[in-house]
């Protein structure tokens, strides 16, 4: 029973073991894969109908990056990342074409666990990544396609992370690291098991600070995780804990003329995020008998998110309207200058998921059956708050009707909002929402060996949704037409099936069909309406209904062994969603806009790798090829766009139209990733990384005709000429205004970064990183902007067109030694 426990906990980290009761199924020492976020006796990776990417903890922290998602960028397939938040810590992850993203807004397609606990944000379904202590893991596995058995949000993925427990981390250790961007980090962690073996425990604390390489980009870090663990022959219970203080600094897109001199310019301040964070995991197991397993968690987590962002602000107004107090008593008014948003989110998750494993003979064959149920609730109170501050920005403004102030101060030199002054409108709340979600499930999965060739895995999983929305300012939808007052329920059965043929140890082919679903969650069901756009994130309106996105994932593959030391993988895939949910820019709000249902879009690619090791050499190579399009036609609203409409008179100003078979923004076509390691001596050893990754289209140019330096669609708009790049019109309303300077694509880029680690002794390692060692210019994402700065920096310029970009971060390096005493709690 020791043996099956021990089993158990490899299991979960996806590890070489010996399967135990699981022999029943399979006899010899090989790959596993438990097939559900919990762990249960585990399959044959081989006979899994997926390409299962794993890393392990000593991998993930021996190469450099901040997070786990530096390490998939540089390793693994159809994986490309960017910093959309201009934060390390911040780092948006796409894995063939889906996204695992922080910031509100974004398209979310991947679910994220951690110890079997779903940790997706029920507010937007993001994944905040700087709540997961690097390192506190203990394994990480990708899983591919629309795998319902993982729950809401998995539309392209899942990506299922295991933390460390004091029986793999034995020992004391202190760790420093510094260098670049004046970085320090320190660790301390201390873990073992008690003298019986039946108590494990661990516990470490991580602090990290830096100034970032960008303007005004601090940021600090306090991560602490725990875990005390007990277990006899056929029982074994964990408890951990995660808690995070978290000040995160993160200066997004740029305009292209500010970055042509320093690529560490920003474009307004600030942009602050504070993460509280508590997370507390009960999970345990129990062997009924040799060939019956039930495990299951209970979680609660508790966190607390502020933001306080100071950007450029707009507003259109009529004759008659009031904003603030302030009417408009000409024709055509343009309320500017800049404004401070401020957000508070407060979320209470508990849950549970139970489970049962079978691993009995079905009809005289090999048969492994798991089935369970799962609850999650959530509970959301959400607030934001703006306060502006007015100039003028347009000679259509009579400023003594308006504002008072056509000369007031909004920005000072270093792009920071500026609150004083007479244009100032005092801070007042814009949103007040109380939200509770509630997710019932029952799931079921069952893998068949119909003989030693040939596998057939089956499964399902039922989710029920419900989303009730308060609205804390306008509570009764009856009498107020912006009251986010709603109550939604989402109800899908999702299957899965796949077929597996292994004609020997070294190679197996496999096919599988699997469909899985996201529920609309608050944010995205309390600003779903054209008419009401809000900010993000910031003000919402009233929600007319969702629909539920639903993936349909179609997988081929092939995988094994060239020879005894090169493995291989390859496969092939689709996904299509129906009613994919995006945020749609608003024609009557600058910088708002609403969640809309879009109709289908596809994502299919390929996917290739070979990794082998020879003597002290290890080496790995991969390439990556995805296909994402609108499958729907649709317009969407991008005012820089050369293609947009344009003119205060023309029904679809700012509109441009998607096509059928246009491509998505910010996915690359074509990846190449290569590792190589190198072991000098017994106590030093080398590494690189070299990633590389073609064009990709930028936002706002999802129609993909976006042509910079050339003439709009239509030149001549009432007697005037829009003009090209950059030029403003002679007209005072500057909606009039030429395509942006900038290119509709960004160029494709290759990256090399080097990694050392050496053991000096007497419990003494020093290891040293550096990235972009050629100290490359390169962006790593983009987007059409508007803005109200010149090529100076100096605010107060009429509105203009630009490429916003996310410069790629130059050449760093950093250098940090580990002591370890008392039993070296080195990963293992």
């Amino acid at each position: 029973m020791k043996l099956k426990l021990s089993a158990i906990v490899a299991l979960a980290l996806a590890s070489s073991v010996s399967l135990g009761a699981a022999e029943k199924l399979t006899t010899s020492t090989i790959n596993v894969y438990s097939p559900t976020p919990l762990p249960s006796f585990g399959l044959p990776l081989n006979i899994i109908p997926a390409n299962i990417q794993v890393a392990t903890p000593k991998a993930i922290n021996s190469q450099a990056g901040v997070s786990l998602a530096d390490y998939m960028n540089n390793n693994m397939q159809s994986v490309s990342t960017t910093e959309m938040g201009g934060n390390p810590w911040q780092p948006e992850i796409t894995f063939r074409g889906f996204s695992a993203s922080p910031l509100l807004g974004m398209p979310q397609g991947i679910s994220t666990y951690l110890d079997g606990v779903r940790v997706n944000e029920p507010f937007g379904d993001v994944t905040l990544w700087d709540k997961i202590p690097n390192f506190a893991i203990g394994g990480m596995q990708l899983v591919p396609g629309s795998n319902p058995l993982y729950g809401l949000n998995t539309l392209g993925g899942a990506i299922a992370i295991q933390t460390k427990s004091g029986r793999e981390a034995k020992g004391a250790a202190a760790e420093f690291e510094a260098g670049s961007w004046n970085r320090q980090r320190y660790l301390a962690e201390y873990g073992g098991v008690s003298k019986d073996g039946s108590v494990d425990y661990y516990i470490g604390h991580q602090t990290t600070k830096e100034e970032g390489w960008r303007q005004f980009s601090p940021s600090r870090l306090n991560q602490t995780f725990g875990k005390v663990g007990w277990q006899n022959e056929k029982s074994k219970i964990d408890l951990s804990y995660i808690g995070t203080d978290n000040k995160l600094i993160g200066n997004g897109f740029t305009p292209d003329f500010l970055l042509s001199g320093d690529r560490d310019q920003i474009h307004t301040r600030p942009d602050i995020t504070n993460n509280y964070y508590n997370h507390l995991v009960l999970k345990g197991s129990h062997w009924l008998n040799n060939d019956t397993m039930i495990s299951g968690n209970a979680y609660y987590r508790n966190s607390n998110r502020t933001t306080m962002n100071g950007d450029i602000w707009e507003k259109d107004m009529e004759s008659g309207d009031t904003y603030q107090n302030r009417t408009c008593n000409v024709a055509d008014c343009e309320l500017g200058g800049s404004v401070m948003n401020r957000t508070s989110t407060k979320q209470k998750n508990l849950g549970f998921t139970l489970q049962a494993a079978f691993n009995q003979d079905l009809m005289g064959k090999k048969n492994q059956l798991i089935t369970g149920l799962g609850f999650d609730q959530s509970r959301i109170g959400y607030k934001q708050t703006e306060e502006a501050n007015l100039s003028s920005l347009s000679d259509a403004i009579a400023d003594t009707q308006v504002n008072g102030n056509g000369s007031n101060t909004v920005f000072d030199a270093s792009r920071q909002v500026v609150l004083s002054g007479a244009g100032n409108l005092g801070e007042f709340q814009t949103t007040g929402l109380k939200s509770k979600q509630r997710t019932y499930s029952l799931f079921a999965t069952d893998t068949l060996s119909l003989n030693d060739k040939w596998h057939l895995n089956a499964g399902a999983r039922y989710n029920y949704t419900r989303v009730n929305n308060d609205d804390l300012l306008r509570p009764d939808p009856l009498t107020s037409s912006r009251s986010l007052t709603a109550d939604a329920t989402y109800a899908r059965f999702n299957p899965t099936v796949g077929l597996t043929f292994t004609p020997s140890d070294k190679i197996s082919a496999f096919g599988s069909y699997s469909e899985s679903s996201r529920a609309p969650t608050a944010i995205e069901l309390g600003c779903s309406n054209p008419a009401n756009p809000c900010l993000l994130p910031s003000a919402m309106a009233d929600d007319p209904p969702l629909k539920q996105v639903v993936a349909r994932t179609f997988d081929f593959g092939l995988k094994g062994f060239v020879t005894d030391s090169i493995k291989f993988n390859a496969s092939i895939y689709q996904t299509v969603n129906d009613n994919d949910i995006q945020f749609v820019r608003s024609t009557t709000m600058r910088n708002g806009g609403y969640f809309s249902n879009v109709g289908d879009t596809q994502r299919r690619g390929l996917d290739f790798g070979l990794n082998g090791q020879q003597d002290k050499f290890k080496w790995a190579a991969s390439y990556s090829y995805i296909q994402a399009t609108f499958e729907d036609e649709l317009s969407l609203v991008s005012a820089p766009n050369s293609a947009a409409g344009y003119g205060p008179t023309n029904p679809d100003r700012y509109k441009i139209d998607v096509k059928k078979g246009d491509y998505m923004p910010s996915i690359p076509k074509h990846q190449l990733k290569l590792r190589a390691q190198y072991e000098v001596t017994q106590d030093w050893s080398v590494g690189t990384n070299v990633i590389g990754y073609t064009d990709q289209y930028v936002w706002g140019n999802e129609n993909n005709g976006h042509s910079a330096n050339a003439p709009a669609n239509d030149t001549v708009v009432g007697g005037q000429s829009r003009g090209y790049c950059g030029q403003v019109s002679s007209s005072d309303d500057n909606r009039w205004r030429g395509p942006a300077c900038g290119s509709g694509k960004l160029a494709g880029y290759m990256v090399v970064n080097l990694d050392t680690q050496y053991n000096i002794g007497n419990g003494w390692k020093a290891f040293a990183k550096a990235i972009n060692i050629f100290d490359q210019d390169y962006n790593i994402a983009g987007r059409l902007v508007e803005t109200n700065f010149d090529s100076t920096g100096t605010y107060g310029a009429k509105e203009r067109n630009a490429l916003g970009l996310l410069p790629g971060a130059p050449r760093a390096a950093w250098i940090g030694f580990r002591y370890e005493f008392g039993g070296a709690p080195e990963a293992k």
